[in-house]
């Protein structure tokens, strides 16, 4: 080996030069001193002059003992001296010495026997200052024991990131043994610590030596897997005394609990949000099943990964139920909605189909008691009560179904449902609180599925009610065509008041009516078959137009303030003449050969209930293949747009090839109706035919 190689030393896993000043030996400055075996000093080290304050040349060839010690020591001394020489045995203590300058000074001695080639013998003396070494120890042995009991991990590593060593908080966070990782071929580095950006981070300190501060970092624990846990890591450089770098110091927090309590408040706050925006966004129309897709759509994803919406048949049926139930019962599925695309959102019954629940069901359990059911991880028994059949069992299975819970719906004291929520993706099994939460949404949503129930029933009755008081199909009337339809409003506005009629009147003359009651619902169609009544009546004694209004404006002012809008024409086929008035109504289109559609100008009048108020005939006279066009307001009126544009919009219509009258009534509906307008419309054309001679 060449005297370089000799020098050399291994300093962080690479070859370095010789030592800088500054090492722990540097620190003891220790001092060596080498006596003859008459006890003379032979040798004296720099070290020395600077611990006894003797020069080399004051001390060499002197004895030691009369030099450095005290009389009253100087026995003890020579006999210690003797026993190393004589049996070659070490001492090791710490000894009063006198300084030169006359001071004493406790000094830590290492002593040993040497012997030469020609078997001479030497004593060999290592000493320093003690006060120095023990400090020293103590430093080493307060750092030792702050490492080893910090409850931070901390660790150390060379300059290849490869740990020398780590203390037990450390090595508990790793799950393995500190021998297991330190030395210079330890092994890998922590779990949490791994990956290209960490390295890239602990690299740059290793270079620059600016320290990398409280990095976040989330994971898995080794001695706790499936549970994620926070580390807070820091990082900084390791040099000498004299600036030479050592390697990389660590040290880690295990902030999992302020993590998982960060991540708890969080989720309260996520949960209370969704609670508080529940109002807003559940019960947005009266229509029961969007309703009911707006309860599983506040649901998901943040409570469940599938959400089902069933109501009791009973309760649309208007049938409430006293006490607890027993047994099957009968429901209409309302709403199926998933957090994802996946293939167990066609296991539950399809919207809008009416099923029978069997009683072992979790569902039946749950509408019966009136309590949820929590299945925090389900069976494969579970999912057989959960599903409709056990291929929908198998289909929830494969999708990773793994908890259920299913809350009653409740409204005014009344069960009159269940939401179903399943868990696929979101790994965390239903829980207490899911159960108070999901009841909070239930529980707010049952409210408002009950009031679309109610509005729904009311609307039905109403659209029966109005479609009884309406003429059937009219009899072919002498010298016309006619025509007409209804429409009710859409399905989440009520039904409106309006009506039209066609009545025979003597001398082949045929009335046409067509009139909107202002208001809604049951009401409104009630009044509306009250005024029907009251025109067929009337218009059987042949009054003028203009008369008949008069007194139906005066039937009308006993109706509690009840206002209705009415055109009545009669037309005469004998002589081709259409008599016609108007109370407060939309104008008639009037459609002649060859010309284009028009808006009649009539004077309009005011709405029945006013009263008075004169109202006008106008005598139009017509020929054969003239229309008359009547309708109410649902027909044209729209709430974005201007009403003059809609009646250019009519008449553009209207202005289209000869068509049959059926299909202009197809024409008008399709083209001027929206799916979900807010009124009902009357249509009624009329088409003047030439009078047939018997």
């Amino acid at each position: 080996m060449s005297a370089s190689d000799a020098f050399r030393v291994e300093v962080g896993g690479t070859g370095a030069g010789p030592a800088a000043p500054g090492g722990l030996l540097d620190v003891l400055s220790l001092a060596a001193v080498v006596l003859d075996d008459s006890g003379r000093i032979a040798l004296w080290s720099p070290q020395a002059e600077e611990l006894f304050g003797y020069s080399a040349d004051e001390a060499l060839g002197r004895f030691a003992g009369p030099l450095l010690v005290d009389e009253q020591h100087l026995d003890f001394v020579i006999g210690l001296f003797a026993r190393v020489m004589e049996s070659g045995r070490r001492w090791a203590g710490g000894f009063p010495v006198r300084h030169k300058d006359g001071s004493t000074r406790l000094v830590e001695f290492r002593n040993m026997r040497l012997q030469d080639d020609q078997g001479g013998h030497y004593a060999l003396g290592i000493a320093t200052d003690q006060v120095t070494l023990r400090r020293v120890e103590r430093d080493l042995a307060l750092s030792l024991r702050l490492i080893s009991q910090s409850p931070i991990g901390l660790g150390v590593m060379d300059t290849d990131l490869r740990f020398m060593l780590v203390n037990p908080a450390l090595e508990g966070m790793n799950g393995g043994s500190a021998q297991d990782r330190a030395g210079p071929d330890a092994g890998q580095t922590p779990p949490f610590l791994r990956g290209d950006a960490i390295e890239s981070v602990m690299r740059e300190v290793l270079a620059t030596g600016v320290p990398a501060l409280d990095r976040f970092m989330v994971g898995d624990a080794p001695d706790d897997p499936g549970q994620e846990h926070a580390w807070s890591v820091s990082f900084y450089r390791l040099e000498d005394p004299a600036g030479r770098v050592l390697g990389l110091a660590t040290s880690v927090v295990d902030v999992t609990a302020q993590h998982r309590a960060a991540a708890d408040a969080a989720r309260a706050r996520r949960r209370l949000a969704l609670v508080a925006d529940a109002s807003a966004l559940i019960g947005t129309t009266l229509d029961l099943g969007q309703t009911a897709r707006e309860l599983a759509g506040v649901c998901v994803p943040e409570v469940a990964d599938l959400v089902t919406v069933d109501v009791l048949d009973s309760v649309l049926q208007g049938v409430r139920t006293d006490g607890a139930q027993t047994g099957p019962a009968r429901f209409r599925a309302l709403a199926v909605v998933s957090a994802y695309p996946t293939e167990a959102a066609r296991a539950p019954d399809p919207v809008g189909d009416l099923v029978v629940y069997a009683a072992d069901r979790l569902v039946i359990r749950c509408v019966n008691t009136g309590r949820p059911v929590l299945r925090a991880k389900v069976t494969a028994e579970d999912l057989r009560r959960i599903a409709r059949d056990d291929d929908s069992a198998a289909v929830l299975a494969a999708a990773g179904i793994h908890s259920y819970l299913v809350l009653p719906l409740v409204a005014r004291g009344e069960v009159i449902g269940a939401v179903g929520l399943m868990r696929a993706r979101n790994p965390a099994p239903f829980d207490e609180d899911d159960v108070t939460l999901a009841g909070e949404l239930a529980a707010r949503a049952a409210v408002c599925i009950d009031n679309a129930r109610w509005f729904q029933s009311q609307r039905h009755a109403a659209l029966a009610l109005q479609r009884n008081l309406l003429p059937n199909r009219p009899s072919h009337r002498p010298g016309l065509g006619i025509a007409h339809r209804y429409e009710p409003a859409g399905a989440t506005s009520e039904i409106g008041g309006d009506w039209f009629d066609v009545i025979p009147l003597p001398g082949d003359k045929t009335a046409l009516i067509i009139g909107d009651v202002m208001g809604s619902g049951i009401d409104a169609a009630a009044t509306m078959g009250q005024l029907r009544t009251a025109t067929r009546t009337l218009a059987q004694l042949d009054f003028d137009p203009a008369q008949v209004l008069h007194h139906l404006d005066q039937a009308t002012a006993g109706m509690d303030d009840t206002f209705t809008t009415c055109v009545y024409a009669v037309y005469d086929p004998h002589d081709q003449r259409c008599r016609i008035s108007v109370a407060g109504h939309l104008p008639p289109v009037l459609m002649r050969s060859r010309r284009p559609p028009e808006l009649l100008d009539l004077p309009t009048g005011a709405p029945l209930g006013v009263g008075g108020v004169p109202f006008h005939t106008t005598r139009l006279d017509l020929g054969p293949g003239d229309q008359l066009v009547l309708y109410t307001d649902g027909l044209v009126e729209t709430r974005d747009q201007p009403l003059d544009e809609r009646f250019d919009f009519l008449l553009s219509l209207l202005a289209g090839p000869y068509r049959d009258l059926e299909d202009t009534c197809d024409l008008l509906l399709r083209e001027l109706r929206h799916p979900g307008d807010h009124d009902d419309v009357a249509l009624l054309i009329a088409r003047m035919q030439a009078e047939r001679s018997d």
